[in-house]
């Protein structure tokens, strides 16, 4: 399918973006040592661009779920750190309405010569919540998480499904108006990710914008039901989730 087949939203926009390109250096010197024999020569680093994407366009209504699918490499990370703000496009614009919270890199906040106590307070403050507003939420968050008697044990201390169990937790008890949510569903073992979709699932009929990126085709005909296919770092299609994963299915390399 080579058209691009745009969806519109009939609610108020909670996400916009509007003929968004990014382009980020790519040096071609493979190695350090390489660099500094050039730099003695007085030759420049050859660096080619990469246009990570193509004039990209498209708005999600509030309350919608929805997915971007596509290859490695296409753009899709790119696309929900451009809307969540941790990058600036070099063209276009993006836009987003009410409070943003992502689901991208889970836990970076963390410290790991605090507990988990000190922790979930840290990393709630970095998202927006008040002391108050912990304070209220600590215990279903320690209950969320599964951690038990181990939220006063320093986190370095803890298992990497531990931690990532903790940092889910804190993420999705903030109060927030969008969801970006990428590759983060594989937590745990079995029982803990069906929670974290049930807690997910219960965020959207209450009216929360989520924008998911996810390689787990199944997983994103569960959550979401529009989604929007990137190729060769441009929309190849956008509308219903179950076509918008055929027509990755059916896109070669």
């Amino acid at each position: 399918m080579s058209s691009t087949i745009v969806a519109t939203t009939k609610t108020k926009p909670s996400i916009i973006v509007d003929h968004v390109t990014k382009q980020f250096l790519k040096r071609n010197t493979h190695s350090f040592k390489e660099a500094f024999v050039s730099w003695i020569k007085g030759k420049k680093v050859r660096a080619d661009v990469f246009k990570a994407l193509d004039d990209v366009s498209f708005q999600i209504g509030e309350g919608e779920s929805v997915a971007v699918l596509g290859f490695n490499g296409s753009g899709k990370s790119t696309t929900l750190k451009m809307v969540s703000g941790v990058l600036e496009p070099d063209a276009g614009r993006v836009f987003t309405r009410g409070r943003v919270a992502g689901l991208i890199e889970v836990g970076a906040g963390f410290h790991p010569d605090l507990s988990g106590r000190e922790n979930v307070y840290l990393n709630a403050a970095i998202l927006g919540m008040s002391a108050k507003q912990i304070d209220e939420r600590f215990d279903d968050i320690v209950a969320f998480s599964e951690i038990g008697d181990f939220i006063d044990t320093e986190v370095k201390h803890y298992s990497s499904g531990m931690f990532m169990r903790l940092a889910f937790a804190v993420a999705i008890h903030v109060d927030l108006d969008v969801l970006l949510v990428d590759e983060v569903l594989s937590v745990g073992d079995a029982p803990f990710r069906e929670k974290c979709y049930q807690k997910i699932e219960e965020l959207v009929t209450q009216g929360v914008t989520m924008l998911v990126v996810s390689h787990d085709m199944s997983t994103v005909q569960r959550l979401c039901s529009r989604g929007i296919v990137i190729h060769d770092h441009k929309v190849l299609f956008d509308g219903d989730i179950e076509e918008a994963v055929q027509v990755l299915r059916s896109t070669p390399h």
